[in-house]
């Protein structure tokens, strides 16, 4: 746990704020944050609201921002150079990846200075069906540090395998972003690789669930989004979410 937090400069900590992650990542004082966990564009034709696991498409929140195809590496690399720097010396990161860029995501790991410490595989109940080709049911999450002799790393399970089978999350009739990490998710990652008190930074942060399980567990948090309809309802999902005091010790699935 580190106390106090640093200065983060023109950022306030457990605050969110409206704008381009490439330029908010630039302004955060290098060393300052503890843990990344951050699910950015992956570069797809994504077409949210009439494909995506045939949710009601008045439910689905618009306004998914996409990165094109060919633009997509040097859109990797730039963040994820930011990302290397505002890490503290045994901060880590993990990032989520699709299959059809996990090389431009694994060459900017190694080219901006990470250690890659773990592939994860994140394999959820089904994904969306397809005719001549095999269904993608599953993410990839990198797991990267800094310093691979300095990290946290609480092993609260006795044998951590780095294949996590979790379901994904359906909000019938509520409204949703297109795409959303499941809490349980969100929450194993925070359990293993941050401690109460640490700072824990999205800067793609979508319907804000780092955030709000950050909260949840007693880690403060900061993030970046682009979308205003997005930040919004991040903010919410926020403001109504109970910060933690004190050490608060979670397993993971809980």
């Amino acid at each position: 746990m580190r106390s106090p937090l640093p200065d983060l400069g023109p950022f306030q900590p457990d605050s969110i704020c409206h704008g381009n992650a490439l330029e908010l990542l630039s302004s955060v004082p290098s060393g300052s944050v503890d843990l990344i966990v951050t699910d950015p564009p992956f570069a797809i034709d994504f077409r949210a609201r009439k494909l995506n696991y045939n949710r009601t498409a008045s439910h689905v929140m618009e306004g998914y921002h996409e990165i094109e195809g060919d633009e997509y590496a040097e859109f990797t690399l730039q963040w994820m150079e930011q990302a290397y720097r505002a890490l503290s010396p045994s901060g880590s990161l993990y990032v989520f990846s699709g299959w059809n860029r996990l090389k431009d995501v694994l060459f900017a790991l190694d080219f901006a200075g990470f250690i890659t410490i773990n592939h994860l595989i994140w394999k959820y109940q089904f994904g969306v069906f397809t005719r001549r080709k095999f269904v993608t049911s599953h993410y990839h999450i990198l797991f990267g540090v800094k310093n691979p002799r300095n990290y946290t790393f609480n092993k609260v399970e006795h044998y951590p395998e780095d294949v996590w089978i979790i379901n994904r999350e359906y909000w019938k009739g509520k409204k949703k972003t297109p795409t959303k990490l499941p809490a349980e998710l969100v929450r194993k990652i925070l359990c293993y690789s941050s401690n109460p008190g640490d700072l824990v930074l999205d800067p793609f942060l979508g319907s804000g669930t780092v955030a709000v399980i950050s909260k949840e567990m007693g880690r403060h948090f900061l993030g970046f989004e682009l979308v205003k309809d997005y930040f919004d309802f991040a903010k919410e999902r926020i403001d109504a979410t109970i910060f933690a005091e004190g050490d608060r010790a979670e397993s993971p699935g809980t």
